[in-house]
């Protein structure tokens, strides 16, 4: 496995951040990828402000349980399976 997995989708950069947040104090390298597009247009809502939570790919298993251990997350944000950044 290379690259960087989405591990989650949230609706906002708060949540986003809370998120990284989890998982950075955890050990893993964290990407936010999304979050431009809502705040240029001032979006809190919708799907142009949804943001993904990346992380290695060889960490997104563990990445993934802690997410889905601490947090219960909203159906439009489970952590994803296996989604690629096409990074």
């Amino acid at each position: 496995m290379t690259g960087w997995l989405v591990v989650a989708e949230v609706p906002g950069r708060l949540e986003a951040e809370i998120v990284k947040s989890l998982l950075e104090s955890s050990g893993f390298e964290v990407r936010l990828k999304g979050e431009a597009v809502g705040e240029l247009y001032g979006l809190q809502t919708g799907p142009l402000s949804e943001i993904k939570v990346l992380v290695p790919a060889k960490d997104a298993p563990l990445a993934q349980k802690i997410l889905s251990q601490e947090f219960q997350m909203p159906n439009n944000s489970s952590p994803a399976k296996g989604e690629n950044s096409g990074e």
